[in-house]
Order: C-alpha cells, then structure tokens, then sequence
C-alpha cells in the first residue's frame, strides 16, 4: 500500500469531529459503561500489525554474572524457580520478552532439585551451559546438555534439576504465560508429593521417537503435543549440515528446519514453535516480515541481524526478538565457519487463528538500510 492508502482521513475509516454535543454523548455512554466505536476504531483495527513490542538484544555476556549472583542470593525452595526474565520495554505490563511470549536464564547449583508442578502455559528449555541439567516430564526423566532443545507441554507435571558436583545449569526457559493470561486461562498447580518418582528409563522418549523411524503402537498418541520430549545438539547440528548440502535453503533464513512432533509432522506443542537455522560463513539472507513474534538463541557463530532498520550484532549465548511484522534479516560474520541460530515462536497460533501473512522486503535487494 502507499502512504496515501493508509490515510485514515479517507472513506471507509472512523473520522468523525467532536462536537459540545457528541462530547455530551460520549460522557452519558460512559456512565453506562459504554462507548461509541468510532472514537477508537482507526486504533483497534490499524492498517497493519502496530506491535508494542520493540527490537531488544539481550548479551549473554552481561547477563551470565547477574543469573549467577541469583544463586547466591534466592534459594531455590523460596523461588520455586530461579529465573532471571528478560523483559520487552514495550511489553513490562505483561512480562514478556516479545508480543505474548515470555523468556528467562533459569540457574541450578550443583547438586539442586527444583519441586514439580504444573500449570496451564506450555513450556520450553535451550540449555546454555552445565553438564548436569535434568528435568522430569510426567514421570519421564530427561537429561539435557549445552544446545539441547526440550519441551514441557502445558498440563504436564515437570520438576528440574542439576545432577553435577562441580558447576551450575544455566537454560532459557520460553513460555506463552503471557498469551495464557491474556485468554484468562491461568492455572498453577504444586505436586501433592512435592517430587515425582521417574520411571527407570532415562531420555525413554528420544530412544523412542529420536530417530527417523516411528515406533510400533504410535497411533495411540493422541495427545496435542510431540511425544518426542528432547531433541539433543548433535543430530541436530548434523542435520543441518546434512540439510545443507542437498538444498540452498530459505532465502530469508538460510538452511532452516523446524522441531517436530514425529508424530504428526506438525509444530512440537500447540501454542509454540521452534526451529534451528545454519547460516553459512559469510552469508547474508534477504529481509521479510510476518505475523507471529520470534525469541531466537544464537547457538553456534557470530554475526548480526537488521531489525527495523537496525543492526543488532550478537555472539554466542546472546538473545534477541523479533516482533510480529518487523522487517528482519541476518548474516554470519564469519568466512570460515557456520553460525546457528534456535529460535522459538507463536507461529502455531497464527497459523491456527488463520493469522499467518509473510512478505519480502521489496527495496534495495531485499535488503534494509541499517542504522
């Protein structure tokens, strides 16, 4: 569209002039605890996606100090959980990171063991550091390490820990409380027993459904979320690179693939997505935009993204956002190496509500200026 067509001065938008007497209209409808669409109507239904959220790099570097004084400061049975939460400065009045998704560096001492409980938002962790992490999905025991991806899908019982002697876990945990809260939908529940027992097998689901095969009996998972609860690292890496070598990949993202429910093919939860990307050394992708808001986790490299006409340059550890319909794109600052990027995002949503519009950038080649 041009900037003509998006004038709200034109027909077909709210424009109409207050007068003494619509004045006097609005206040008696006020009483009534009512009001006259027209007056709002140009902000509650704008042109394209107006997002409160803004563009916000958070540098692991800075933050790893502070998520560790956490330790020594809060214990873990006074926090439940010990969590450092980035905050959006657009989004403070709901604690989230970007649009309705929420994220934090959750740290666990050497030794520690988190209660069980579960609740109405689903959950995610990207291990960031620490050999000893361990979590405990409905009776399923699971132990992750540094750029392992696991789920914790809403209505589960889930408790953590950290099983080593010598260091601390640090994962980013990514939650749609936000989303959950604004639907008014909340529920918080603490286990009677306080701890679950697990079950004998360790990491029984990636055994089960972790290779390219679907085991005897799959038909009988019904439920919404993958039944694949942990997706390590390594074959993940490797099937990027794998990935690499038979197609060119998006243009926008690079060698991209998403985490799925083996099951269905689909997103792993209802609610979130996630994806690992692989720029290649020196590669920049072209800009685009779309509907859903994206949290991504640079796992591997070095390099920047353009974010609304700005260049935010990131390492590994770093974190950063993309808000819904913000123009993005990324490169790898290095000649020599990959660089990987784990992003997690509301795209399940958009795509179910029938919300999900994509775009490429049409100026410059594809690219935006940087300020």
């Amino acid at each position: 569209m041009t900037t003509t067509e998006y004038d709200d001065d034109r027909l077909g938008r709210a424009r109409v002039s207050d007068t003494p007497e619509l004045t006097a209209f609005y206040g008696e409808l006020a009483d009534l605890e009512a009001g006259a669409l027209w007056t709002v109507a140009n902000d509650i239904e704008p042109w394209y996606p107006h997002p409160k959220s803004v563009p916000v790099l958070w540098r692991y570097d800075a933050l790893r100090p502070l998520v560790r004084k956490a330790l020594d400061l809060v214990r873990a049975d006074d926090a439940g959980r010990r969590v450092v939460m980035l905050v959006n400065p657009g989004r403070k009045d709901v604690s989230a990171a970007v649009g309705l998704l929420y994220t934090g560096l959750q740290i666990m001492g050497p030794g520690e063991a988190m209660t069980a409980h579960r609740h109405q938002a689903a959950a995610l962790r990207f291990v960031h550091e620490g050999t000893g992490a361990w979590t405990i999905v409905d009776g399923q025991k699971l132990k992750v390490g540094p750029g392992d991806f696991a789920i914790t899908p809403n209505g589960t019982w889930h408790e953590h820990g950290n099983e080593a002697d010598d260091a601390p876990v640090i994962w980013q945990d990514g939650l749609d409380i936000p989303l959950v809260n604004a639907l008014d939908a909340g529920f918080y529940e603490v286990h009677p027993d306080l701890y679950q027992r697990p079950g004998k097998v360790i990491n029984s689901s990636v055994l089960t459904y972790g290779a390219n095969l679907l085991p005897y009996g799959v038909e009988k998972w019904t439920r919404p979320y993958s039944p694949l609860l942990a997706y390590p690292w390594e074959p993940t890496y490797e099937s990027l690179l794998n990935l690499a070598k038979a197609t060119e990949g998006s243009p926008y993202d690079g060698v991209i693939a998403e985490y799925t429910n083996p099951v269905t093919g689909g997103s792993v939860m209802p609610t979130m997505g996630a994806h690992m990307q692989l720029l290649r050394p020196g590669q920049g992708t072209l800009a685009h935009r779309h509907t859903g808001s994206v949290i991504y986790t640079v796992a591997k490299g070095r390099g920047y993204s353009v974010i609304a006409g700005k260049r935010y340059d990131w390492q590994q550890g770093d974190i950063f956002c993309v808000p819904s319909w913000a123009w993005h794109e990324h490169a790898n600052l290095d000649r020599n190496d990959d660089a990987c990027l784990f992003s997690f995002n509301d795209f399940p949503v958009m795509r179910s509500l029938g919300f999900h519009r994509e775009e490429a950038y049409p100026d410059n080649g594809g690219h935006q200026t940087a300020a």
